[in-house]
């Protein structure tokens, strides 16, 4: 059983090429950090990377929840 939000982001990907975008960015950052994460230890410089990614992750999620939330309310 599908939440009413979960329907409207069904229907974004189907129709909204901004949203769509966003998810394929949000995957490849979760699948960069995913790496990252599999690491027994980071350089500087991969920690450095680690936190760019998750703020990025966190900005493209923010975009496709305000996209989710003016598609809710003309529906």
């Amino acid at each position: 059983m599908s939440t009413p939000t979960e329907a409207i982001r069904v229907k974004l990907m189907a129709d909204n090429e901004e949203y769509r975008r966003l998810q394929e960015a949000h995957a490849q950052h979760a699948a960069e950090l995913d790496r990252l994460a599999a690491k027994p230890f980071l350089t500087e410089e991969e920690r450095v990377e680690e936190v760019r990614l998750k703020k990025l992750k966190l900005r493209l999620k923010d975009q496709m929840a305000a996209l989710a939330r003016r598609a809710g309310t003309a529906a």
